[in-house]
């Protein structure tokens, strides 16, 4: 019988006005990155129905030191091993759709697809929507040197350009690579130890200013945790915080009485 429908002692006949389907969070990557997953999802589902609802969820939480050590160690594989285990075990708990609350990990976002029957909803997908709608096709991407050295981010969404061939669906300005050290030092050895200093906001700010002087119509903030620094207030142009973007998507999905989206293994 369909969770929403279950019969409750003391209300024959009560039927919920909404029902929402259960998101599965694969989090813990880093937790303070999944605690905004978490407040942006359930602030998203009270703004959209009122009063004291919150958002279904199972949050299974990852311990980040294996996976920061498989990542740094290269052994990628071994690291989709580990969240596909989650994602399937998110599965079989309920979820009827798995969030992987991490950019970076969503470099292996084929293995935990692979490895559910249920969608994989990729952050990739949801900043991409935005922009089409915001007519931008020229973006200044900041994340980790992971992040800005690879493609994973756009490519996974993009449609096949040719026999083997994938196309970025728009073009991606990154700071210069002299810069990258700098941001991975910012991300991990602050913010994911959930320190917040003024002088990295000064070094983003620097790095967003010449990523616009480079042509970039808007800015994307590609890691979970850079939305503790930068604030679209911060810009005249656009800021895409893909966190924000990648969480509010989910809950709408979750809301969504309409059919779930195609598998695109």
């Amino acid at each position: 019988m369909d969770a929403c429908h279950v019969a409750k002692p003391g209300l024959a006949g009560f039927a919920p006005r909404h029902c929402m389907k259960c998101l599965g969070l694969i989090g813990g990557i880093g937790w303070e990155s999944t605690a905004l997953y978490y407040r942006l999802i359930n602030q998203t589902v009270r703004e959209h129905y009122g009063s004291l609802y919150s958002a279904r969820l199972i949050l299974n939480s990852l311990e980040f030191q294996r996976l920061d050590t498989l990542v740094k160690e290269n052994r990628w594989n071994d690291a989709g091993a580990v969240l596909a285990e989650a994602a399937a075990t998110l599965e079989t708990a309920g979820a009827e759709a798995v969030v992987v609350c991490s950019n970076l990990m969503h470099y292996v976002a084929e293995h935990v697809e692979a490895a559910v029957d249920i969608p994989v909803l990729h952050v990739g997908d949801a900043i991409l929507k935005e922009l089409r709608a915001a007519r931008v096709n020229r973006v200044g991407l900041i994340g980790t040197r992971f992040t800005l050295e690879h493609d994973f981010l756009f490519e996974r969404p993009a449609a096949a350009a040719g026999a083997g061939r994938r196309r970025l669906p728009v073009e991606v300005v990154t700071p210069a690579p002299a810069d990258f050290a700098e941001l991975d030092r910012i991300i991990y050895a602050e913010l994911c130890q959930g320190e917040v200093r003024e002088s990295s906001r000064a070094t983003l700010l620097r790095l967003t200013k010449d990523l616009r002087a480079r042509g970039a119509q808007a800015i994307v903030l590609g890691s979970s945790e850079l939305a503790l620094l930068l604030k679209p207030d911060d810009f005249t142009q656009p800021l895409f915080d893909s966190t924000e973007l990648h969480a509010v998507a989910a809950a709408r999905w979750a809301m969504d009485d309409g059919k779930k989206p195609r598998r695109t293994r």
